[in-house]
């Protein structure tokens, strides 16, 4: 994908989810497809011990504000492009750090955080171009934890939403993950299916990578 078809691709998410913002919160989605993927980020952070965290492509902030919650880091960053999610993460929490930025062009410098996640946003980004900038962002030792769609079979609707935006959504499998993680730098620390209940439809992924010290 150039540049251009990128930045137009960016821009048509951007404008749907600032106009599906309010439907994001609805507490029945929020339960059954986001929550179970978020619990394991929230895991994997606290038995990491990490301190300095981003949340890319983090919505109306439900999980950067639990991050900040739950586990009290130094800094927690919430990342988004879209006005419309950014505006209700606001009103969620002063004290998260809300920020305007894509996954492939992170405001941070070199080695600044300890710990960059992304749930259920990863189908949209340019993914080797976005696990390259976690992996600059990211300190020697430092994680990054990254839930995706993965279904065992084709899902017509993900494709469907993703040609009205542009492009097609890519969900990668497990083993195209784990390529991604190493070709990026990563080692490969754990990846499994996220937990949930058997009768669930949503089918996910987490892979943990660490950037070598």
């Amino acid at each position: 994908m150039t540049t251009i078809q990128r930045r137009a691709l960016n821009d048509a998410i951007t404008r749907f989810w600032s106009f599906a913002a309010p439907a994001y919160d609805t507490a029945c989605l929020q339960r059954f497809v986001y929550k179970p993927a978020q619990d394991e980020v929230i895991e994997q952070l606290r038995s990491h011990g990490s301190r300095q965290i981003a949340d890319v492509a983090c919505g109306t902030g439900i999980l950067a504000a639990r991050i900040q919650r739950d586990l009290r880091p130094d800094e927690v960053y919430g990342l988004d492009m879209s006005d419309g999610m950014l505006a209700q993460a606001r009103q969620r929490s002063d004290r998260v750090r809300w920020m305007s930025s894509p996954a492939e062009q992170l405001p941070f410098e070199d080695g600044f955080l300890d710990a960059v996640v992304t749930t259920s946003a990863f189908h949209f980004f340019d993914q080797p171009a976005a696990l390259s900038e976690f992996h600059r962002v990211l300190t020697p030792g430092g994680i990054v934890a990254v839930t995706t769609m993965s279904p065992r079979q084709a899902f017509p609707p993900l494709h469907a939403l993703s040609a009205g935006l542009g492009a097609p959504a890519h969900a990668p499998t497990p083993d195209a993950m784990r390529k991604l993680f190493v070709e990026a730098g990563f080692r490969v620390e754990e990846q499994h299916r996220v937990r949930r209940p058997v009768w669930t439809p949503v089918s996910d992924l987490i892979t943990v990578g660490v950037k070598p010290s």
